[in-house]
């Protein structure tokens, strides 16, 4: 912007720098930005003008103090909006026709700029005319990725800066608008990161620029379209939602079942009652079943079920999810239509038969396809096996050693270094009630006795026995389906791995404990035990640690942020890159994955109970003030408190991968929490009077986590360090937590015996009519007690999709999504680049660790190197990469 001194008037000009218009009367000096004073000198050259500097502020404050009236100038608004990849016939039908009425003015996309200042005789916030974008029927037919548009307003002198723009959809169809930017203006560019889907409706859309403001420092102007948009958000909990719809609510998992198609489809409603406690979900308000009035009716694929618009996969997202289901359907196609036409080929019977899944594909023989009623489909099955599409990739648990699972450090390297690092605990006695007895384990420690390994902290265990105890008869009362309740102890040994020494097996009212080999018959007993042990262990990683912790706990803060919480919160900024896409996945799972009959219940052990274990495990185990990396080291006993050490605690495990470069992962991100927080709080009565930081957190507790609230555990919420805590445990459970086991689901796990997801028979007895069969056959035993052929291909599908990382990843340390105006603070933007390259800093301290001899549970002959929580990858399944959010 430029003044323009008007010595004849004594009057203020003021005109847009790029375009300079002088008037006929002399000029007696002109008035410029520190920023534009060299470049305006050489253009007012010719005029008897003297060009000064002056700051912003000043120049804004000579302008209201001085001007005898408003000036009127031009600014300009460059929209961009993002195309869709693929359109299909309604789409293209929409498109042709916005664009007609676009061009004769019968419809369009309308923008209106809304000032921070309140209007002096209204009383309402000041606003420009609005302004049509222009050129949107000559760009209809761009194939660029993005578009951008622009379109001009004219404010006055006294308008301010606008805080917030308004866009009016007029069109037959949405656009996915990605940003704002507003030129023109003495401040220079002005930005609005948008990043969200603008419905065709004459309702507008609010967005705010990338200025923060905690709800006490909201200009006036914008403080009325502050709560009028969240209100928006909450909706008022009735009706049923629409895919269109941008609205965030809370309800039970009530959904999960479908009893209109049989008794046996019932399932529990979890959450709203102490029986089967559980976070709360996004509403969607469908209508209930016919058969009972307390279960919600299901939208089954490829029907979507509601989430907010804005939370929906994009395309780039949702194609890569589409590939990895074909894929799932050609890998099951075959051994789905073996086991439906020939019973006796349900099992794997040898090694090779599980080789040749990832050698040659799905084996089929002609017998077989004779038995397909259409001939078409045979032959579209050939051609997929020529073409390579019924290969599995080759698990990495078997790339650089095929027989590395049947080793016992392997079995105990897993355990710290493998897909389910996280419950392992420290042991100190035995638990009460178990069958382990001192000379279980006495010849396995080296030569010590046990009250030193102890001392020593040489002992460990991971206990799965209370868990699934409750469960077990049912279990074992299901076709196909046989386990036990496990214990296992581990011995730390002077190399720094563990090995298992003595696993115990409850049956309830019976219990027996397996130790180490002695001979051929032991050996084959002990590899039994440790299939059961994976078994149990599958179970507990997905339906606890996987799904539990890091998808359903973490809904509710989601849903509340959204509702609770201004777009122009510094918190909402903070978070928003940690929420991505993890209602929609959600919302997946509920429809194709935990529900009845889906592939959870199919795939694991506990079948038709899967969920309700998971509720167990939210009411005995699940602690928020627990879910941080350093509370729950010490919690397991897997580590103590010491002041001293770089991260306030020891390792007694000092070799444990998951653990230390976890904990370089939370320093990082409480460090940059921290620093962000000082930033916007000044002091902790700040945080206690910040009506939507504390709306959001009571909500999350009090709603989204309605069954526990009452919970003494949940931490208060009246400081900076209680919001620094808080803040650093969300974020590094949906980012580090969910990546260290989600992301080897595939290499560790598409290898079924390594970690078997169920198991068929137990370990026979001498006594027992099955031991013979065991006796003749070992091999054949074991692999039969594995899961069916067409359990272990669907279950090998499902956690590659889950393995997978999208093209449009965006990892710890990125923000891709909303550019580099996300924020408008400088110390802010710099203070998240000195994150990153903290980020990029432990990526190359796992590296080298990675190639320490000395580390040997991440490095050696055929071991595989820890990158689990290396932040960065690539598109595929490649066991690393931390994404920002839970989003696969």
């Amino acid at each position: 912007m430029v003044i323009l001194k008007d010595t004849i008037m004594g009057s203020f000009i003021c005109c847009a720098s790029s375009k300079l218009v002088f008037p006929q009367r002399q000029q007696q000096f002109l008035l410029v930005p520190n920023s534009e004073k060299t470049r305006l000198r050489r253009k007012c050259a010719k005029f008897p003008v003297a060009v000064a500097s002056i700051s912003e502020d000043l120049l804004r404050a000579s302008v209201s103090v001085h001007a005898d009236k408003p000036v009127q100038f031009k600014v300009r608004a460059l929209v961009t909006v993002r195309n869709k990849i693929k359109e299909d016939f309604k789409d293209a039908v929409f498109k042709h026709l916005d664009a007609l009425t676009d061009s004769i003015g019968a419809a369009n996309v309308v923008l209106q700029l809304i000032s921070t200042h309140i209007h002096p005789k209204t009383k309402f916030p000041k606003k420009s005319k609005e302004a049509v974008l222009k050129n949107w029927s000559k760009k209809s037919n761009v194939k660029a990725e993005r578009v951008s548009y622009t379109t001009e307003f004219i404010v006055d002198s006294n308008f301010g800066l606008p805080g917030a723009i308004t866009v009016t959809n007029k069109h037959q169809r949405e656009f996915f608008l990605e940003t704002i930017t507003i030129e023109g203006f003495a401040s220079g560019p002005l930005h609005f990161p948008c990043n969200s889907w603008v419905q065709a409706t004459k309702e507008k859309r609010i967005f705010f620029s990338n200025k923060t403001y905690l709800p006490g420092d909201t200009p006036a102007g914008l403080r009325v379209l502050r709560e009028k948009e969240l209100i928006n958000l909450r909706g008022d909990g009735k009706g049923v939602r629409t895919l269109s719809d941008r609205i965030y609510d809370f309800d039970t998992y009530n959904d999960l079942g479908n009893p209109d198609k049989g008794v046996e489809l019932t399932r529990p409603t979890l959450g709203g009652s102490q029986i089967h406690p559980y976070p709360r979900r996004c509403r969607t308000g469908r209508p209930p079943t016919d058969t009972d009035m307390h279960a919600e009716s299901r939208v089954e694929m490829p029907m979507r079920m509601y989430v907010p618009r804005d939370e929906q996969f994009d395309e780039s997202k949702q194609n890569t999810f589409s590939i990895k289901r074909l894929e799932a359907v050609l890998h099951n196609l075959i051994p789905g239509l073996k086991a439906s036409l020939s019973p006796n080929n349900h099992d794997f019977n040898r090694f090779s038969d599980i080789d040749d899944l990832y050698s040659e594909g799905f084996p089929f023989d002609d017998e077989i396809l004779k038995k397909i009623p259409l001939p078409q489909l045979v032959k579209k099955i050939q051609e997929c096996s020529q073409g390579g599409f019924l290969k599995y990739d080759t698990p990495k648990i078997i790339s650089k050693d095929k027989f590395a699972w049947l080793r016992d450090d392997e079995f105990g390297r897993q355990a710290i270094a493998g897909i389910n690092p996280v419950n392992i605990e420290g042991l100190k006695v035995f638990p009460q009630n178990s069958a382990f007895k001192e000379e279980h384990i006495l010849g396995q420690l080296n030569g010590m006795t046990m009250q030193r390994a102890v001392a020593e902290n040489k002992l460990f265990m991971i206990n799965y026995h209370d868990i699934y105890l409750p469960f077990l008869d049912r279990i074992n009362s299901l076709d196909g389906r046989k386990s036990y309740a496990t214990r296992t102890i581990f011995f730390l040994t002077s190399l720094g791995t563990l090995m298992p020494i003595a696993i115990e097996l409850s049956l309830g009212s019976s219990k027996r404990v397996v130790t180490p080999p002695v001979d051929a018959t032991t050996n084959w007993m002990w590899q039994l035990a440790k299939a059961h042990v994976c078994a149990n262990d599958a179970g507990v990683h997905q339906l606890v640690n996987h799904w539990l912790r890091t998808h359903a706990c973490m809904e509710p803060f989601i849903l509340s942020a959204h509702r609770q919480l201004s777009a122009m919160h510094p918190i909402f900024k903070l978070l928003d890159p940690h929420m991505r896409y993890t209602l929609d996945i959600n919302a997946l799972a509920r429809q194709k994955l935990i529900n009845a009959d889906g592939i959870i219940e199919f795939c694991f052990t506990p079948a038709r109970y899967c969920m309700e274990i998971s509720s167990e495990a939210y009411k005995n185990l699940w602690r928020f003030d627990m879910e941080g990396l350093p509370a729950d080291l010490i919690r397991r006993g897997i580590a103590v408190a010491d002041p001293t050490q770089p991260h306030g605690l020891k390792l007694l495990i000092e070799d444990y991968p998951y653990a230390t470069d976890g904990l370089l992962i939370w320093s990082a991100i409480e460090k940059w929490v921290g620093t962000y927080v000082k930033h916007y709080y000044g002091h902790s009565n700040q945080i206690r009077n910040d009506k939507e930081l504390q709306a959001w957190y009571s909500e999350s507790i009090n709603v989204g986590h309605a069954d526990l609230r009452h919970e003494s555990w949940w931490p208060k919420l009246n400081s900076r360090e209680d919001l620094v805590s808080i803040l650093t445990t969300l974020i590094w459970t949906v980012s580090a937590q969910h990546a260290a086991i989600n992301y080897g689901q595939y290499p560790y796990g598409g290898y079924v015996p390594n970690r078997p997801p169920l198991m068929r028979r137990l370990i026979p007895e001498a006594e027992e009519g099955e031991y013979a069969k065991f006796i003749a056959d070992p091999q054949k035993y074991f692999l039969n007690a594995l899961p069916s052929l067409l359990q272990a291909t669907k279950y090998m599908a499902v956690v590659d999709t889950l393995s997978t990382h999208s093209d449009d990843e965006e990892y710890l340390g990125e923000r891709k999504v909303q550019g580099s105006h996300w924020s408008g603070e400088a110390e802010i933007i710099e203070a998240f680049r000195r994150f990153s390259g903290e980020i990029r800093g432990i990526e190359k301290e796992i590296e080298r660790r990675n190639s320490d001899p000395t580390l040997r549970n991440r490095c050696g002959a055929g071991v595989l190197p820890y990158e689990l929580l290396a932040p960065t990858s690539q598109p595929g399944v490649t066991c690393r990469g931390i994404p920002n959010s839970v989003s696969t």
